[in-house]
């Protein structure tokens, strides 16, 4: 595949003879809880930690059409709770997303509150297609009690939950591999789909998808020159166990809420010299694989 392809997410996708790109890790939300985040970003908020300019704005239709421009054939919605009470409303903005939207995933997601299981349990008879988490902004352990009715619910329905549960770019109390190497000791048949690599504790997290069959992880932003400056390059020594893992990686973008161009990330990917066929895999086959195609 010629080099030259990392400068165009569609030439990209057709050097590798792939149909497009299965980006895992995007993000729509409701137009307030948008505004907040891209808040967050602009400010270099306490969970951000430095200047992040975002390259993407729009609305939802823009997006979209940006992803699809990009030859993104299918993407997710992840929206993710950070109180009580707020997972069912994101729920249901989610869905009607998803039904304008047939190339995203039916993203959904939920919070350590009592009722928790029932309304996951409800999502998933109704199509929901994966669940995100976000420990560091939701601050929430785990292992929380109010969580286990619910993990077991996901367990039994093998619906992958994409979460972030590394400690970048900010770490907290609730963030870094042991409470999730505890949630799997407890639950070793939860499909986790773990963030950014577990960035920046890599090989804890690597060492997990070694060891769970459900488990896999996402690229997002891992590889490009941004997230190497904020400290969280990828050890060159990790990348053997990498490679081995071919089919349990997955392309993540984080877009639209990423400081760069979207190609950065496929350039990153490429600059690795896994080869081809490692390519294809994490940038289509396994999603479609996990997910289902379009």
């Amino acid at each position: 595949m010629s080099s030259t392809h990392g400068a165009d997410p569609v030439a990209f996708a057709t050097g590798l003879g792939l149909p497009g790109l299965f980006d895992v890790h995007t993000h729509f939300l409701p137009p307030r809880v948008m505004a907040k985040v891209r808040e967050q970003f602009d400010t270099a908020g306490p969970l951000i930690g430095r200047p992040w300019p975002l390259e993407y704005r729009g609305d939802d239709d823009e997006l979209v059409a940006t992803l699809r421009g990009f030859g993104v054939r299918r993407f997710s919605a992840l929206a993710y709770a950070h109180r009580p009470g707020m997972a069912e409303f994101l729920n249901d903005w989610s869905a009607g997303f998803a039904a304008r939207v047939p190339d995203c995933l039916s993203s959904a997601t939920f919070y350590p509150e009592p009722g928790a299981a029932a309304y996951v349990a409800r999502r998933i008879g109704a199509g929901a297609q994966v669940f995100k988490l976000h420990v560091q902004v939701g601050a929430f352990d785990v292992r929380d009690p109010l969580l286990a009715e619910t993990w077991g619910v996901l367990e039994d329905a093998g619906t992958p939950v994409v979460i972030h549960a590394g400690s970048g770019p900010v770490g907290t109390p609730y963030t870094g591999p042991g409470p999730v190497a505890e949630l799997l000791a407890r639950f070793p048949r939860l499909a986790l789909v773990i963030a950014h690599l577990g960035a920046p504790e890599y090989a804890d997290f690597l060492a997990l998808a070694e060891t769970y069959e459900r488990v896999c992880l996402d690229t997002t932003m891992v590889f490009t020159p941004f997230f190497d400056e904020l400290g969280a390059a990828y050890p060159p020594d990790l990348l053997p166990r990498l490679r081995d893992l071919q089919s349990k990686v997955l392309l993540g973008s984080d877009f639209p809420n990423i400081p760069y161009p979207y190609a950065e990330q496929l350039a990153g990917l490429q600059r690795l010299e896994l080869g081809d066929a490692w390519l294809r895999a994490v940038c289509w086959d396994n999603g479609v694989r996990l997910f289902g195609g379009p």
